[in-house]
Order: structure tokens, then sequence, then C-alpha cells
């Protein structure tokens, strides 16, 4: 028992942190300003910013089997 809220805890971190570091997906405001010229330098984040998506989806779903242990225990 112990262990699974451990375990839940790291996972609910990792989910915060996951989402936090990925970039947005559309430009908004700040790609109107500057005319799209942040296009012009390449897409070299690209792998990483597809990465990191997975892990966060990983640790998404390992949260929610564990919130679905912890509340059937």
């Amino acid at each position: 028992m112990l262990f699974l809220k451990i375990i839940h805890i790291i996972m609910s971190i990792g989910v915060i942190a996951g989402v936090l570091l990925q970039s947005g997906k559309s430009a908004g405001l700040s790609g109107a300003i500057s005319g799209g010229a942040s296009s012009l330098f390449g897409n070299e984040n690209k792998a990483l910013n597809e990465k990191l998506s997975k892990l966060t989806t990983v640790a998404a779903v390992l949260f929610m089997l564990t919130s679905l242990l912890l509340a059937a225990l």
C-alpha cells in the first residue's frame, strides 16, 4: 500500500513536469508578433518534444491506474 502511494506521488510529479516542459502546439500571439521568424531556425526540438509527449502520456496512464488501484483498496 505504501509502495503504491509512493509510485502514485512519483507519477503525479512526472505528469506535472511533463506538461510544464512541453512547448505549445500553436504559436499564438508571440508567433504573430515575430512574423514566424522562429520557424526559420529549424525544428531540432521536434524529436525531443515527441519523446516528452510520449513520456507524459505514459506517466498519465500510470497515474490513472495507480489512482484506480488506490481507490479500490
